[in-house]
């Protein structure tokens, strides 16, 4: 996000209206108990494979994706606002695609949504790790904590380097011990830009939808970001609702993919 205009906004704990409450401040005491490198790399090799055959699975998904952002101001109370319901579907030919459901006019005053924002909110905040990924990541394991009653390994990652154009997520991420997936993540998207291009740190839970996957279903922030102009609070809320396995027996396409030929009828 990128300042607009000065703002001298001071830090309010008040939550408003629809908009969650503060998210945690990362992982609190964790129990490291006395795992070998070699099981800390065999966990990591297991849970990077099931995220490789979650982000697949979940290209077959329709769902619904609520994304508001406010500004607050120094007395809690709402000020801009944007806000964007899209659809994920499939058309009947079984191309993948995004329909604009809700765009309400935008009304921020003080802060202006980014390219590097958008990525974000496509890739960065439903966080996952595949094997792919993970040479482009350090990883350190923090110990066991349970996130929701449910016991977990906890990681700390981060970008090895990074490269202009692209994202990262960097911060914490809580694995599932029994289905070695990822069930919360706690961070912020990271990368090569401006010094006046903030972005808040955020909480994504995850819930398991389909009795074999977990899934993203909201992400928030509350956060001050400290422009050059000065510091600027937001509220962040994200909702992925109604997951849908598309079930049809063409072949899924992406893009503007040419479609395979079809066999003539005897």
């Amino acid at each position: 996000m990128r300042s607009l205009t000065r703002a001298s906004v001071l830090l309010a704990m008040a939550a408003v209206g629809v908009w969650a409450a503060a998210p945690g401040s990362g992982p609190s005491e964790t129990d490291k108990g006395d795992l070998s490198d070699a099981q800390i790399q065999d966990i990591i090799a297991k849970f990077a494979a099931k995220e490789a055959q979650f982000a697949r699975a979940r290209e077959n998904y329709t769902y619904r994706q609520t994304a508001r952002v406010q500004e607050v101001d120094a007395g809690g109370a709402p000020e801009g606002r944007w806000e964007m319901v899209v659809d994920v579907i499939f058309s009947a030919e079984g191309k993948r695609s995004e329909r604009v459901v809700k765009a309400p006019v935008e009304t921020l005053r003080h802060i202006q949504l980014t390219p590097e924002d958008e990525a974000d909110l496509r890739n960065v905040q439903p966080f996952v790790l595949t094997s792919g990924e993970l040479p482009k990541y350090d990883i350190r394991y923090l110990g066991k904590q349970n996130a929701d009653e449910i016991p977990c390994f906890v990681f700390a990652v981060k970008p090895k380097k990074m490269e202009k154009g692209q994202r990262y997520f960097q911060g914490e991420i809580w694995v599932d011990d029994r289905d070695f997936q990822i069930v919360k993540s706690y961070g912020r998207g990271v990368g090569i830009v401006s010094k006046n291009n903030q972005f808040a740190k955020f909480e994504t839970y995850r819930e398991q939808i389909d009795g074999k996957y977990w899934f993203p279903t909201y992400t928030r922030a509350d956060d001050v970001l400290n422009f050059e102009q000065g510091p600027q609070r937001i509220r962040m809320l994200v909702k992925y609702e109604n997951y849908k396995q598309f079930k049809s027996d063409v072949q899924i396409q992406y893009g503007d993919q040419v479609p395979s030929p079809q066999p003539k009828k005897p």
